[in-house]
């Protein structure tokens, strides 16, 4: 009698924790999303788009494959929170698929932004140095897609290492205004990147009353990473690289 009382009371639980997800990961998705309309808005959302007078071709296409990526984001935490999980999963592969042009096309407008010796005005390091920081941001990304891909079937983990693996994307609108004003430079605009990382942890004391272990290895990946890009894009090493693929370009 006592053995079903507590399953009972777990399945209780995990019900109403598999509804709390549902809630905050497409609650996190759309804040995700503002963000990247509020970042992106003066020189590309209310530009025309594909009327934006953007630097290069690429940068378009980068643009237009950027969005549809934090649509899906968005379009995969809804169809799970209204239970679709069926479509959920059919748009699965097309998303690893789309993951891959993400990382892609980052590093192709990252290369062409350092043939064009680009840097972001207060960035203090120079165009070589800057180069460091999308080659790490797509580093990022492709590595905790990857792990995704692999925990599809454990939708605990699956769904932390995609949203951790989107918040690495998030310095690219948060190194715009009005996020600027708050971070104070384009190099540390990760400071935002690490809220998103924090509602998460946050969520997990909550909801599971400890840090998930995804959310625990993802979240040093990308700290660590984040913290070395500026001092590895200073060094020697990566400026003969970098002049090699800026001659390139």
């Amino acid at each position: 009698m006592a053995t079903n009382t507590i399953l009972r009371t777990n399945a209780v639980l995990a019900a109403r924790n598999r509804q709390h997800d549902r809630l905050f990961f497409s609650g996190l998705a759309i804040l995700i999303l503002i963000t990247t309309v509020v970042g992106f808005a003066p020189t590309y959302f209310l530009a025309g788009m594909v009327r934006a007078n953007l630097p290069s071709p690429i940068i378009h296409v980068h643009a237009v494959v950027f969005s549809l990526w934090i649509l899906l984001l968005v379009t995969q935490t809804s169809l799970v929170a209204a239970h679709r999980t069926d479509i959920h999963r059919k748009l699965g592969l097309a998303g690893f698929g789309l993951a891959c042009l993400v990382t892609v096309l980052g590093l192709l407008a990252s290369t062409n932004a350092l043939s064009r010796n680009f840097a972001p005005p207060k960035f203090p390091f120079g165009a070589q140095t800057f180069y460091a920081i999308p080659v790490t941001d797509m580093l990022i990304f492709a590595v905790l897609v990857f792990f995704a891909y692999r925990a599809r079937r454990d939708p605990a983990a699956h769904k932390r290492l995609i949203m951790i693996a989107t918040i690495g994307l998030m310095d690219a609108p948060t190194d715009r205004a009005p996020f600027a004003a708050i971070t104070g430079g384009p190099h540390r605009d990760v400071l935002v990147c690490m809220i998103f990382l924090l509602l998460i942890v946050g969520y997990d004391l909550w909801s599971l009353r400890k840090v998930h272990p995804a959310t625990i290895w993802a979240g040093i990946f990308l700290i660590v990473v984040e913290q070395l890009r500026v001092p590895l894009g200073m060094t020697s090493a990566w400026h003969t690289v970098a002049t090699w693929v800026q001659h390139l370009g």
